[in-house]
């Protein structure tokens, strides 16, 4: 099935949008390592544009940092499993209030809430219906469900693939913690039978730019080192920084690239069905 392309989703008015508009390339490069920022920026774009209704609960909040990156008011709600990452979110401020506790178990009432959202999160869950399911329960008749992850061409184009074929793809899959890379045709036909229809779906992440996201798994390494010595990953996030400069000039075009296969990501937007 073909998917949708981005540029027929056609533009809305989002509450939650940035009222000005954001550089979100250099914003996520002046935080995270190079290879996170790159997809986390195309990824961040995509929300303007998209219909979100308040109250909105994020599925999987983690830090917040994507959040509060991306949006220019709080999310209602946040809700993630661990709690490390759950004291930083409290300190970030990107959710009016947030909640400890797992996708598949939510503490919220049923038709709680307009929107869920989950970015980059559900192909980190083994068990993933009790999830969906846990959503439709939560989402009020009409609301909507976005959520974007990797598709099940996501190694198809890496590097050492090429190279050391299944077996690199598997660990690579594996330090990665993916637990599926479902394609679009697997995720229409669940979010059917857990009561919703796709709106729109579209595919991103050119083979280029996941080779890029590849090799940042190796180039990062001095991210870590300074995340473990001084608690950041980037240690000038200054627009003097030379490094961080170049770094931004090579992504850029990277970052523009058109939505549309061949592709290793997918972004969905499903409504609950109205009874």
């Amino acid at each position: 099935m073909c998917a949708h392309t981005r540029e027929n989703a056609g533009a809305v008015t989002n509450p939650y949008a940035p009222a000005e508009p954001r550089d979100y390339l250099w914003n996520q490069l002046a935080e995270l390592p190079y290879f996170r920022a790159l997809l986390r920026a195309v990824e961040s774009r995509y929300y303007a544009d998209l219909p979100m209704v308040a109250p909105v609960l994020d599925l999987g909040s983690g830090d917040g940092s994507f959040a509060r990156q991306t949006f220019g008011r709080p999310l209602d709600v946040g809700i993630d499993p661990w709690k490390p990452p759950m004291a930083e979110a409290r300190r970030v401020g990107a959710h009016a209030a947030l909640a400890l506790a797992e996708g598949a178990h939510m503490p919220f009432a049923d038709a709680s809430f307009n929107t869920v959202i989950s970015n980059s999160v559900l192909e980190h869950i083994p068990a993933i219906e009790p999830v969906v399911a846990e959503v439709g329960r939560v989402l009020k008749p009409g609301g909507r469900f976005m959520f974007c992850g990797p598709n099940e061409r996501f190694t198809e184009f890496h590097v050492g693939g090429k190279l050391l074929g299944e077996g690199y793809r598997n660990w690579f899959n594996k330090i990665a913690r993916h637990a599926r890379l479902d394609s679009e045709a697997v995720w229409r036909e669940r979010l059917v039978r857990h009561g919703f229809e796709v709106e729109q779906a579209w595919h991103y992440f050119s083979p280029r730019a996941t080779r890029t996201l590849e090799m940042g798994h190796y180039l990062g390494l001095p991210n870590l080192i300074t995340k473990r010595l001084f608690g950041q990953w980037v240690l000038f996030p200054s627009r003097a920084n030379p490094a961080l400069r170049a770094l931004y000039a090579w992504l850029k075009p990277i970052y523009n690239e058109p939505t549309g296969m061949p592709a290793t990501q997918l972004f969905v937007v499903a409504r609950k069905r109205e009874v």
